[in-house]
């Protein structure tokens, strides 16, 4: 009955304004009436409307989830590089390349060119473009060594596993460079 009522006056002032009232404020101006409703009713998308109370917001969730996927292996990652514990040209512990080796490494678009005549070991090392900058390398069996992106790694494991929410997640916690990538905001 309420919601008949806030209708009705919805289109009474939609009416007198000639229908030169924008949808928010006229919204606005019903008391009772919620912009998710107006906009339900007005066959307006409310995709980036927040969930109702009570409901699963599947996009939440799945940020949710992505998140306790691979943030373990940001950390470690960024520990890794971050730490003294490795100094430049220094091989990663046997655990800690495995870890790597199947959680990051494995993912990379072009793994096979990145490993090419084999895998020797992972190396902690500056990059040799940007100084300031270290970064992670595949030692390979013949002495020759390359850099690789953690963060090409993750995206394509998160594109591959997550297809349907990965640009998303990845527009929010990853494209975004002034941000800390994968830093959790409170959910």
């Amino acid at each position: 009955m309420a919601l008949a009522a806030a209708l009705a006056r919805a289109a009474t002032l939609l009416l007198r304004g000639g229908g030169g009232v924008p949808p928010a404020a006229s919204a606005a101006a019903v008391p009772g009436i919620s912009l998710r409703i107006h906009r339900q009713l007005c066959g307006l998308s409310t995709v980036d409307e927040p969930a109702a109370a009570g409901e699963a917001d599947p996009w939440e969730e799945a940020e949710a989830e992505i998140l306790r996927d691979v943030e373990p292996v940001v950390e470690l990652v960024k520990d890794i590089l971050h730490s003294r514990r490795y100094e430049n040209g220094g091989f990663l512990s046997p655990t800690e390349e495995k870890v790597v080796v199947e959680k990051v490494l494995s993912h990379h678009p072009c793994v096979d060119e990145k490993i090419g005549c084999g895998l020797d070991g992972i190396m902690v090392d500056r990059h040799p473009e940007f100084r300031q900058s270290r970064c992670l390398f595949v030692v390979r069996t013949n002495g020759d060594w390359v850099d690789f992106s953690y963060r090409k790694c993750l995206q394509a494991y998160i594109k591959e596993k997550y297809p349907s929410h990965a640009d998303r997640f990845l527009q929010k916690h990853l494209v975004n460079r002034s941000s800390e990538p994968f830093r959790v905001q409170n959910l």
